[in-house]
């Protein structure tokens, strides 16, 4: 939590859910269950009790474990600007993509302190995407220590429960987006950098967010921001069942992530255990602890390690939340099966004789995924297209092949893409045949010295910057991959159309490789890759003092669109680092 701001917040007003959220089974009152991992839901009603999961604590412990290790290998501290807290995103990432999360590293480009790590988005790939419920806590802690109750109690919680849903993969009415923050600590700067980036659209897609700071506070107390909204009805009508008598959060108004979607209209709300503010005598009568001492005496502070979590709290928080995201997105019934596609690049140029191709993405956009057939039409005389596969799962992708015949007329051409599965959808191509014509020199990579922040690399963009311990070898600014000492991979992508005409295309770009390994064994490796081909491999055994310009000849994709992917991969142990500038990808 934000140790500082004006506790300006924003008074959300609306109906409450009662009637959608059966609140009228809750008991008038009732004592706290017995807790080990598993907590009320048995007292929750029961309409929801049946579906929402428990969230087994221990293993939001194991994930605090972790952070607090992560911690103690960066001394002391997961500060935004540090490696404690690059090494925690690449934890928290790590997870969420082995469970089948779409995941996207934010950079922050404006607004946060310098060298601060990116913000880390998740999404369920599930559900109505004009419904988004989004679930937030920041990741970063304060440079005096490890940050376990301020934020990891938050940021393992969200985690675990992005787990569970995975693991138990309920029919979805709605979106599921988690984000963990940066540079939180220093001004709420990676949260109000993500809202100010959404469009408005975007931004009333959300249809609530719920923020989760300080969750397991050791004096803690049970606070809910905007008790009385319609977004936090659910996370009240929990507790309840529970006979905790939450209160408004008043000491955390403004102060935290949620504040940042208030100033731009999105309703919020969240748990929270308290801070620096005392417990009052009141307080302590009804949840117990310790009158006139602090929610949490270890508030920013070295002290704040595994040793200052409330397991209680904690535990009755996360079922909360899981109890939260189950009453406003899961569906209680089995919705209708559908699917969406697309073409990435959606045009192309190629001479004819030449082919070229395009990525098919599809994704289930409602119910369980289907098999979607793929097929095109619209193609000129001369023109086949070809899928590999021709048949997919939706969520999965297709590589279109354009194959363009040597007699073809220069012109442009619409072919449309369609996918067959319960129900049909297209997509659009644009083909481009061009006539004959010279070689016109040109270099196709757009920011290859990554000196004008990250677009248009997407994947590992928080690899992007200047930071310590590694050098450009021009300008300011480079691409650091991997460096972490732990099984890890880092992408870096683009995709680019390289010009027909000329006789050859060449890829240059720099590479340092340093690292902790020894001998020629490659342990950990660096790969260059066309549209998922490796056409170049690296490893710790190339470490080198400086740079080393690197070419590889891709005359072969003259004429055609390609994603090149840099890509780093560690093992479990021994740091490699894989530093790229200056990548150039030149026709003539």
């Amino acid at each position: 939590m934000l140790r500082r701001i004006s506790p300006t917040g924003l008074s959300l007003t609306g109906l409450l859910l009662a009637a959608a959220l059966g609140l009228a089974a809750l008991p008038a009152s009732a004592a706290p269950a017995s807790e080990g991992h598993r907590t009320a839901t048995l007292s929750a009603p029961a309409a929801l009790a049946a579906t929402a999961p428990d969230i087994d604590v221990t293993k939001v412990q194991a994930h605090l474990t972790e952070l607090n290790a992560i911690a103690g290998r960066n001394g002391g501290t997961r500060k935004s600007t540090g490696q404690g807290y690059r090494d925690s995103v690449a934890y928290v990432k790590g997870k969420l993509q082995t469970a089948g999360y779409t995941v996207t590293e934010q950079a922050c480009t404006s607004g946060c302190t310098s060298g601060a790590g990116p913000n880390l988005i998740a999404e369920w790939p599930q559900g109505d995407s004009s419904k988004v419920y989004m679930f937030g806590s920041h990741l970063d802690s304060v440079s005096a220590g490890p940050g376990i109750n301020d934020n990891g109690s938050g940021s393992a919680t969200l985690l675990e429960v992005a787990l569970k849903l995975a693991e138990t993969n309920p029919a979805m009415a709605a979106r599921v987006r988690f984000g963990w923050w940066t540079d939180e600590e220093q001004g709420l700067n990676g949260s109000d950098f993500y809202v100010r980036s959404l469009t408005s659209a975007q931004r009333s897609a959300i249809k609530a967010y719920y923020n989760f700071d300080m969750v397991a506070s050791p004096n803690g107390g049970y606070f809910i921001n905007h008790i009385t909204s319609a977004a936090a009805a659910p996370m009240k009508a929990y507790w309840d069942s529970l006979n905790l008598q939450p209160e408004e959060n008043t000491e955390g108004a403004g102060r935290s992530d949620d504040y940042s979607f208030e100033n731009y209209g999105v309703p919020t709300s969240g748990y929270a255990m308290g801070a620096s503010a005392r417990k009052t005598s009141a307080q302590a009568a009804k949840w117990g602890g310790t009158a006139g001492a602090a929610y949490d005496s270890c508030y920013h502070s070295s002290c704040d390690t595994t040793a200052n979590i409330n397991a209680t709290g904690l535990n009755r928080s996360a079922d909360g939340v899981a109890y939260t995201l189950w009453a406003q997105a899961v569906s209680a019934t089995v919705p209708t099966n559908d699917f969406s596609i697309a073409a990435s690049p959606a045009s192309g140029s190629a001479t004819p004789g030449a082919s070229l191709t395009t990525t098919v993405s599809t994704a289930t956009t409602n119910g369980s995924a289907q098999t979607v057939n793929l097929s095109a039409s619209g193609a000129p005389s001369g023109v086949t297209v070809s899928f590999s596969p021709a048949s997919v799962t939706s969520g999965a992708s297709s590589t279109a092949t354009i194959a363009v015949g040597s007699s073809v007329a220069p012109g442009t051409y619409a072919i449309t893409i369609t996918g067959t599965g319960s129900t049909t959808h297209t997509a659009q191509y644009t083909l481009t045949v061009n006539g004959a014509g010279g070689c016109t020199v040109s270099q196709v990579i757009s920011n290859g010295g990554f000196e004008n922040g990250t677009s248009p690399w997407t994947g590992s963009t928080g690899a992007i910057g200047s930071f310590s311990g590694q050098s450009a070898h021009s300008g300011t600014r480079y691409a650091w991959l991997a460096g972490y000492g732990y099984a890890a991979t880092d992408t870096l992508n683009q995709a680019v159309t390289v010009p027909a005409g000329c006789a050859k295309a060449t890829l240059k770009y720099w590479l340092h490789v340093d690292t902790a390994e020894s001998g020629t064994t490659a342990y950990d490796t660096f790969k260059v890759q066309v549209n998922g081909t490796t056409k170049q491999t690296y490893s710790n055994a190339d470490a080198a003092t400086g740079y080393t310009e690197r070419t590889l000849d891709l005359s072969q994709y003259l004429g055609q669109q390609i994603t090149l992917t840099f890509t780093a991969t560690e093992d479990s142990s021994l740091q490699t680092g894989f530093v790229v500038d200056d990548a150039t990808l030149t026709t003539g």
